[in-house]
């Protein structure tokens, strides 16, 4: 039986490449900064070895967002009085660029670069492919956040941040230690059953993991055994972080989604998976669909935005009934240190500088291979696009 051939996309490190675009920052002062190459290697665990490597507390280190595990990845990296030297282990490499006067931070990302390498394609397929790229230019693609952002989610399906803001900060606390998570490493995953299996007798937790990043969670519970709002607090804070941007990206999703039902014809959408997730895509649109998402924006929803009477409204109130929240429980109070994002989205983004080459594929031979290099604006996922080019 003639089986058709799946089009196979980061087949190795090097065919999703990442440059992060960012202005300078204002020379001299008390931070030292540095550009971050990492090929197979997650940021977190990048920070964690040279946090290791140099004896740096985590309070010291800022950069401006996470990067792709499976890719080669540039990002700058600022470290409060870090060492004036390039710093070079398996998987990623840090090199010096000199004194700069604050930390970097997400707001000082302007975009990113992008190479992308397309594998094991057919000629239709390269035709298919262009097709959508054309689309893409024209028509801009859905703004959604990807699967990369719900990378803290466990096999339960649950948010953190959707229990710690109803109040169950026991559930909270156990989705963050206990659930089961696909991207974990072996030492991560093991750390997760312990808590599991001994969830409650938090001495034998803590005797277990006395080396764990958990340690100060688990000592806390031995002192104060009933404070999971506590010990919630004693999570890392970019930990937390990273719970409450991964709820609030899910429920503007659902925003999103809703919206693009409501703007355009069936006949225009087909469902995309996003990793668990199912949300539509467009196709073929008219000049005026075009011209209002060009023009749309989201606001992140939280209880500090302002409550509006407007079509928004409604598709807050949408995407939040199901998990059975209102606007008004999108607030952390407690620690202070901890917050949903403010500001609004873009429904759609559109690539810039779009180029694409054809070639013949070494790996898969008698086969193609497309390579599409663009620009983004901070925020949005080249993996959108690639989705609308294999899928679309």
């Amino acid at each position: 039986m003639n089986r058709k051939r799946a089009v196979k996309q980061k087949r190795l490190p090097e065919d999703f490449r990442v440059e992060e675009l960012s202005e300078p920052l204002p020379p001299g002062g008390p931070y030292t900064l540095y550009r971050l190459t990492k090929r197979g290697l997650g940021t977190p665990e990048a920070i964690d070895a040279v946090l290791r490597r140099w004896e740096i507390a985590r309070a010291q280190v800022s950069y401006g967002g996470l990067k792709d595990r499976h890719a080669v990845t540039t990002q700058s990296v600022t470290i409060r009085g870090g060492p004036r030297r390039d710093l070079k282990q398996t998987g990623f490499e840090l090199v010096y660029q000199g004194r700069v006067a604050r930390p970097f931070g997400p707001k000082d990302i302007l975009g990113n670069r992008f190479q992308i390498v397309l594998r094991n394609l057919s000629g239709a397929d390269v035709d298919r492919a262009r097709h959508s790229l054309a689309a893409a230019k024209q028509d801009g693609l859905p703004n959604y956040f990807d699967q990369q952002r719900f990378g803290s989610v466990g096999e339960s399906g649950d948010f953190v941040a959707r229990a710690w803001s109803a109040g169950d900060f026991q559930r909270a606390l156990w989705l963050a230690l206990a659930d089961p998570n696909s991207h974990d490493r072996p030492r991560q995953r093991a750390e997760r059953e312990l808590v599991r299996r001994h969830w409650g007798d938090w001495a034998a937790c803590q005797s277990a993991l006395a080396r764990s990043p958990r340690r100060d969670v688990l000592a806390h519970l031995v002192a104060r055994p009933h404070d999971f709002r506590g010990a919630l607090a004693r999570l890392p804070a970019d930990l937390r972080s990273l719970h409450l941007a991964a709820f609030q990206s899910f429920l503007w999703n659902g925003m999103l989604a809703e919206m693009i039902r409501r703007m355009l014809r069936p006949e225009q959408l087909f469902d995309v998976s996003l990793g668990r997730y199912t949300l539509p895509f467009f196709r073929q649109l008219d000049g005026p669909q075009r011209q209002s998402l060009r023009g749309a924006e989201l606001p992140l929803p939280s209880a500090r935005i302002r409550k509006e009477a407007g079509p928004w409204m409604e598709l807050i109130d949408r995407a939040l009934g199901p998990l059975g929240l209102s606007l008004d429980q999108l607030r952390i109070k407690y620690p202070r240190d901890s917050f949903f994002s403010k500001g609004n989205r873009a429904a759609v983004f559109f690539p810039r500088g779009l180029e694409e080459g054809v070639e013949d594929d070494e790996v898969y031979p008698g086969r193609q291979r497309l390579t599409v290099r663009f620009e983004l604006p901070r925020g949005c996922y080249a993996t959108i696009l690639t989705r609308r080019i294999t899928l679309g």
